[in-house]
């Protein structure tokens, strides 16, 4: 069920209007709000039907997941604050995820991080470890430079396209 609700945050995050997906005794369909890829509208129930010759009452019941929305003045303060951040992380070049997963700074519990705040960094460098699936993927840096912040928790985890390191190139 979590995997069908990560696919879910996954298509309504990417701009993805429809997608569907059919498996052996199962098809399922997601269908979101986003018309021309803008965000902020709400997705549709996911359509989930039996395939033929399944056994019946096999098919499997989706869960309505409410994409929260925010009130517009709740929103006023943090574009605020957003703004002045962005302004200030402008020379940073940011590291983000490349998919969704469970985020690790080290290679184990035991190990020390790949990475910590005032680090230098090369491009090719690993960053970090997401599993995805029960497979861990090494993210390497894509660029040199310095390491300013860690954005994500370890051991937590991150969406596609999630900031997860702020570096300074120069």
């Amino acid at each position: 069920m979590t995997e069908i609700q990560e696919l879910i945050r996954f298509v309504s995050r990417s701009g993805v209007t429809e997608v569907e997906i059919e498996q052996k005794d199962f098809k399922i369909t997601i269908k979101t709000g986003n018309e021309g890829g803008k965000r902020g509208k709400s997705l549709e129930a996911p359509v989930m039907q039996q395939m033929p010759g399944a056994i019946p009452g096999m098919a499997l019941m989706p869960q309505v997941v409410a994409m929260p929305q925010a009130a517009p003045a709740a929103q006023a303060a943090p574009q605020v604050a957003t703004a002045v951040n962005a302004e200030e992380n402008s020379k940073y070049i940011t590291i983000k995820s490349p998919m969704i997963g469970t985020f690790y700074r080290s290679p184990s519990p035991d190990k020390p991080a790949f990475i910590n705040v005032g680090d230098s960094v090369k491009q090719g460098d690993m960053v970090c470890v997401i599993e995805a699936m029960k497979l861990f993927n090494e993210i390497e840096s894509e660029i040199s430079g310095k390491v300013v912040k860690v954005l994500a928790d370890d051991n937590s985890p991150v969406e596609y396209d999630q900031p997860l390191f702020l570096i300074d190139p120069s």
